[in-house]
């Protein structure tokens, strides 16, 4: 993925907290994708994962002639069904490791009378599909394998198709392919009955399937959890839009980050209504003793009272992907853990279960593996193994779940952390914005417009030798990004993206976007007047406060601006509200623009500091506001180096005393 190195560490980290807004679930997104191709009629689909499972199935149905059309904001597609017909009846399809598009697909194009050849990466050549393949062939399919039977790359050929009657399916390997018959059985027009053998795994998927079936008008009768009927006649139709759920799988981690790191740590756009069954991740979580609750569209997370999770023992069938999750979880309980009934990790991105018994091992847990268990046993002294060098497999659950390793105070290495793109592709940035060492202290200076915060701010930062975060300058830089994307200043949502993306650093007193020196780009005319509006939206300060909180990196961190001390800091070492008499404060701000040789008028710099002062104050947004802890210091009549000198004593006075001998 670009954008990532080979390797990534993270940690140590003790702490996790704050608020995420999770992308678009994988699952209901490619489903939705493809039902809205299949429906007589157009969809807007809305809140879509931007990652690259979601990018295959949007590149074959563009190679099958679907039209598939960008909407006005990110994550909003309009798709032009075709009536459960592609145009294209002749192509091959290259979808990556994407079960979630190879699967469907698979069934569809066999019963859609066209040639196909469907191929992906070679791990998902050693992905099962033997079972859909065999019942596909049961109702007239032609599907033959290129390679290996039982096993893709496949080729389709227009088969003798016969609706009707019977078909069966194993549901012991993959829900998928049970799902891939439910999406694909409609376009026979008649009645047919899928019967599942042996046991349905991964039971809450399907039901994922059923419920999206339903929105585009087709209602499977269901008998047990082994008999599913679609009706005769049965078509798909547009229900005109659809908004994709946040992606309950990717919540798991950061619920488990904030049991662990004591949190709260709070998720948006899944809750008490999903259709995922990855949300029951939260009852595994209150099994461990985590303290959860639940909102309609919002999931939080806090540590046990005792701040040590329990042990657990459960069957995990129904959440075979957050269950990875409890896995690592399991390093920070109270004694060994029971993960039952999780065969399904055998046939995913890897080998799920030999992988992750690999990994632990390397953290310093005892485990036990079989062929659809695994015991965790944390290590004796409670103390992790540090500097582990964590192998992800080209499988993006096993870099995240890992990443909640460095929650255990040490440090850890992650290969490979780019395969998180496959559906979460900025997951690194939203994890290390909700979690820190709360051992790197921070330093957070503030005050109104001209008291010296920036200059003051800067000084300190280079005497301590500690990361600076120009708080102000970060709401410039969105402005300048959205300018320079054509984004439009009223688009919250994508503004709110491109907040919590911003590629920043802040080095050798320069500003640098995408290694592009912004310095005094961002003082533009254009792009001051812009970042006075993107400032005051909700979305954009959120997105922000999660980057800003990405600079608390060792030794330490000087962050001066807004909502530093109260906001993305609360538990600063030290807090500073600088303040000036206003009369001084025009004065420098006088000198600054004569010294730049512009002309300048005292008292109408004046006037606009007061005015200024007074529209800080009771913005509804973010006003200027001294924390209650703040040390205030009147930078009336002092230079910058008393300033900056002051601030220095006071956190050298703050900072503990190592008893003398």
């Amino acid at each position: 993925m670009a954008g990532y190195p080979d390797h990534l560490d993270l940690g140590p980290l003790n702490r996790a907290s704050g608020t995420l807004r999770l992308p678009g679930s994988k699952s209901i997104s490619n489903r939705t994708l493809l039902l809205a191709a299949l429906a007589q009629g157009s969809t807007d689909i809305h809140d879509l994962l931007a990652a690259d499972d979601v990018q295959r199935m949007l590149d074959a149905l563009g190679a099958l002639g679907v039209s598939v059309e960008k909407g006005g904001r990110a994550g909003h597609v309009r798709v032009s069904g075709n009536a459960g017909s592609f145009p294209v009846k002749r192509t091959d399809l290259f979808l990556g490791n994407a079960g979630t598009a190879f699967r469907p697909l698979t069934a569809v194009l066999a019963l859609s009378g066209g040639h196909y050849r469907l191929s992906g990466v070679p791990r998902m050549h050693e992905r099962p599909i033997g079972d859909l393949v065999d019942a596909l062939r049961g109702v007239g399919a032609d599907v033959r394998y290129l390679g290996n039977d039982g096993y893709p790359p496949l080729e389709i050929f227009p088969g003798n198709v016969r609706g009707g009657g019977g078909i069966r399916v194993r549901g012991d390997v993959s829900s998928q392919f049970l799902t891939a018959l439910l999406m694909a059985l409609p376009l026979t027009g008649s009645e047919t009955t899928i019967e599942v053998v042996g046991e349905l795994i991964s039971k809450p998927y399907v039901d994922i399937t059923l419920n999206l079936m339903a929105r585009f008008g087709v209602v499977v009768r269901r008998t047990g959890e082994s008999s599913f009927t679609i009706p005769g006649g049965s078509g798909f139709v547009s229900p005109g839009e659809m908004f994709v759920e946040g992606d309950a799988s990717g919540a798991s981690y950061f619920l488990a980050a904030g049991a662990i790191g004591g949190g709260p740590l709070r998720v948006e756009g899944v809750g008490r209504h999903s259709i995922q069954g990855d949300v029951h991740f939260a009852d595994a979580l209150a099994a461990m003793g985590a303290r959860v609750e639940m909102g309609d569209n919002w999931i939080e997370a806090r540590a046990p009272e005792s701040n040590r999770l329990r042990a657990f023992d459960l069957d995990l069938n129904h959440i075979p992907d957050a269950a990875m999750t409890l896995a690592v979880a399991a390093l920070f309980a109270d004694g060994p853990s029971r993960l039952r009934n999780i065969a399904s990790w055998r046939v995913k991105e890897t080998d799920r279960i030999a992988a992750m018994a690999k990994e632990l091992r390397k953290i310093g847990a005892t485990v036990e593996e079989g062929m659809d268990y695994l015991v965790v046993t944390p290590p004796q002294s409670s103390i992790l193994t540090p500097h582990a060098v964590i192998d992800t497999y080209d499988d993006h659950r096993m870099a995240m779940c890992f990443a909640l390793a460095a929650l255990g105070g040490v440090p850890v290495r992650i290969n490979d952390p780019g395969c998180v793109a496959k559906t979460f592709p900025d997951y690194f940035d939203r994890f290390r914005a909700v979690t820190w060492d709360s051992s790197v202290p921070v330093i957070a200076i503030d005050g109104p417009s001209a008291s010296g915060k920036g200059t003051v701010a800067q000084r300190v930062a280079e005497q301590l030798g500690f990361h600076y975060l120009d708080s102000g300058a970060l709401y410039r830089l969105v402005a300048l990004a959205a300018i320079r994307a054509g984004t439009g200043l009223q688009d919250a949502e994508t503004l709110g993206r491109l907040a919590s993306a911003l590629p920043v650093e802040f080095r050798e007193g320069r500003i640098w976007l995408s290694q592009d020196d912004v310095t005094d780009a961002i003082r533009r005319d254009e792009v001051s007047a812009a970042a006075s509006l993107v400032a005051a939206i909700p979305a954009v300060r959120q997105g922000l406060m999660l980057r800003q909180r990405a600079f608390r990196r060792a030794p330490g961190l000087v962050a001066d601006g807004r909502d530093m001390a109260t906001v993305v800091f609360p538990d600063a070492k030290l807090k500073v509200f600088l303040t000036a008499a206003a009369e001084e404060r025009a004065l420098r701000r006088y000198k600054q623009l004569i010294d730049k040789g512009f002309d300048a008028n005292l008292a109408a710099l004046l006037l606009e500091l007061r005015q200024r002062d007074e529209r800080d104050s009771t913005r509804s947004v973010a006003p200027l506001q001294k924390s209650a802890e703040a040390q205030v210091l009147d930078t009336t009549g002092l230079s910058i180096e008393e300033t900056t000198s002051r601030v220095i004593q006071w956190f050298e006075s703050a900072q503990p005393r190592v008893p003398s001998r």
